[in-house]
């Protein structure tokens, strides 16, 4: 079984119920969830005029494969009302995957770990809550460190 983190992220409508739904489509399609973070507020990074998100990180375990993995993760976002038009803009729901394993994966359609988290204070602040220790495969440097060196100042509130 592999160890994944994922990033849950909702902007639009009720965030709160999203977010839920999104926690109890993963634990049903994907794999049980080990451990959530608590729900952080967020100012909209990349696109600054949108509305505030709130952002969970989830932890758990499964033997998909990270190709499979997505393909739910993906599936999930559809079922919950996601659709893309614009880069970084407003969403009913988000879902990355953060880590997979110690795995770095260059895909199609597939980076991990994700190429950004350790730019993003919202990404980041749940993750310490979780696994302040882990090690980033690709920098070397656990969780902790990457938020101490962050740059980000947007405004993350843990509710």
């Amino acid at each position: 079984m592999i160890d994944v983190f994922l990033l849950l992220g909702s902007n639009l409508g009720n965030r709160i119920e999203y977010l839920e739904k999104a926690v109890e489509l993963i634990a049903r399609d994907v794999a049980p969830i080990s451990r959530s973070s608590a729900l952080y507020e967020t100012q909209s990074w990349g696109k600054t005029d949108e509305p505030d998100y709130l952002n969970q990180v989830v932890e758990l375990q499964t033997g998909l494969s990270a190709q499979a993995l997505l393909q739910k993760v993906l599936a999930i976002e559809i079922a919950i009302g996601r659709t893309r038009h614009i880069k970084w803009g407003s969403r009913v729901i988000d879902i990355d995957i953060l880590f997979y394993g110690d795995a770095v994966i260059n895909e199609p359609g597939l980076v991990v770990p994700h190429p950004e988290l350790h730019n993003r204070r919202f990404t980041l602040e749940p993750l310490v809550e979780l696994v302040p220790h882990l090690i980033h495969p690709l920098l070397k440097k656990n969780i902790l460190q990457l938020k101490s060196e962050l740059k980000d100042d947007l405004i993350v509130n843990k509710l």
